[in-house]
């Protein structure tokens, strides 16, 4: 009888040491997960740093090279994109660039490539873009059409013979597009209100490579 309880007491110690040896396990397998995620957390933030860091750089560089400028133009300071008046460059619903938008296009590009496409920004541009968009009167496809022939026609007289010379001329046809918003992006006013004159425009923006990664970083560390 004293033999048998004691090979249950043996049993249940036997037990209760294999129970703590695997808790034990189990919590060192824990210590190595969170330390390896918050080292993947402190890379990927240190990426999202980098990125920005490069993003504000340029926005930088973009704001010192107007600020002087006579040319009427909004430069976004959190995605560094270039916005004008639609009316600068265009007649009410007309995609044929006016000689005022010629001299403007003619004043700009040169600088505005200038900037992206240096060798310090070059390698970390994925593309640069130029926005048609229009304001809410007409039907969607009609300001779709209008908005994209508008783009489109900004981004032909660049490249045509008409236009002068720049040094980027012939890199910037790796990176450049061009495409229509319709009026699906609208602009506000001072005071929050949607405003026409503001949202008849063309923009001008840029992509980095990383853009799209670094999205989906911000999610992970938020999350």
């Amino acid at each position: 009888m004293k033999y048998r309880k004691r090979t249950e007491v043996n049993y249940w110690m036997s037990y209760a040491d294999l129970m703590s040896a695997m808790l034990m396990v189990f919590a060192l397998l824990l210590t190595f997960v969170i330390l390896d995620y918050r080292e993947l957390l402190e890379e990927k933030e240190k990426q999202i740093e980098e990125v920005v860091s490069v993003k504000t750089e340029i926005i930088r560089a973009l704001t010192e090279a107007f600020k002087q400028s006579n040319m009427a133009i909004e430069i976004d300071q959190q995605t560094g994109a270039i916005r004008f008046p639609g009316s600068i460059l265009f007649e009410s619903d007309s995609a044929e660039i006016s000689p005022e938008g010629k001299a403007f296009l003619q004043q700009f590009i040169p600088k505005y490539m200038g900037i992206l496409l240096q060798d310090r920004f070059q390698n970390e541009i994925s593309s640069i873009i130029i926005e048609g968009h229009t304001d809410r009167n007409g039907t969607y496809m009609y300001n779709m059409s209008l908005s994209q022939r508008r783009a489109y026609a900004v981004l032909e007289y660049i490249y045509s013979k008409e236009f002068p010379n720049f040094r980027e001329r012939e890199l910037s046809k790796k990176y450049i597009t061009a495409n229509g918003r319709s009026f699906s992006s609208p602009l506000t006013d001072a005071k929050g209100k949607y405003d026409p004159d503001r949202s008849r425009r063309v923009e001008f923006l840029f992509r980095l490579k990383d853009d799209e990664a670094i999205k989906a970083i911000e999610k992970l560390v938020n999350e």
